[in-house]
């Protein structure tokens, strides 16, 4: 079984022009896996976040998906993040965009102070996919995460997870060290249960506070 879906993950992965790069969402490239964001309502649907940041906006297909499903549910809003201005990407009462680096601490800033004010968060990276890139990122972010919620970190697949065998040190690597640091997360393997997933390890569930956090020194 784990070898024809390493085999069909290869073959989907390596088909971008029909495949992840040519999925849309209301006509908007979202550049995902459908299983993928099936497993992300889902998850919205179980959490019910207030706010969702994403770091990596592309042309916003997966922003506005994002939005589209807090409008299902009635409650949330969704903020993005993206080095790149694209005057061209979709609008959306529940959708905020912010131009930087989601490791600038300005823009960290932001999105700290809007977590603040609502209450449960979940985060979604997709930027930079290189290992010290995600690594800052999963610290920048991770304690804006609500216990109960998610820090997902999407393209852990590349570096030979199974795609991409010469990418180098990326997300799959940033998440097992991240895991040696952080205690109060772990991989959901059940939001894998499609098998087919470009964030094989990157579903990771907040189930505690950390020990600052929670007065422990």
């Amino acid at each position: 079984m784990n070898e024809v879906v390493r085999a069909f993950h290869q073959l989907y992965y390596g088909s971008p022009e029909t495949t992840w790069a040519n999925t849309r969402w209301l006509g908007v490239r979202a550049q995902k896996c459908p299983l993928d964001l099936w497993s992300y309502q889902e998850i919205l649907h179980e959490v019910r976040p207030d706010l969702i940041i994403e770091t990596g906006t592309a042309e916003g297909g997966s922003g506005l998906f994002l939005a589209s499903m807090c409008d299902l549910l009635g409650r949330g809003s969704v903020v993005t993040i993206d080095v790149l201005p694209n005057p061209s990407r979709p609008r959306h009462r529940r959708l905020t965009y912010l131009l930087g680096s989601s490791t600038d601490p300005a823009i960290v800033e932001q999105a700290r102070r809007r977590a603040g004010r609502d209450g449960r968060v979940l985060v979604i990276l997709d930027s930079d996919h290189s290992k010290e890139h995600v690594q800052a990122e999963m610290r920048a972010y991770a304690d804006l995460v609500s216990v109960g919620s998610y820090l997902i970190v999407e393209d852990t697949n590349v570096n030979g997870h199974p795609v991409l065998p010469d990418f180098g040190p990326g997300p799959r690597e940033a998440v097992e060290e991240f895991l040696e640091e952080r205690p109060d997360f772990a991989v959901d393997a059940d939001r894998e249960k499609f098998l087919m997933t470009f964030n094989p390890m990157g579903y990771l569930r907040r189930h505690r506070l950390g020990r600052v956090e929670a007065g422990v020194r």
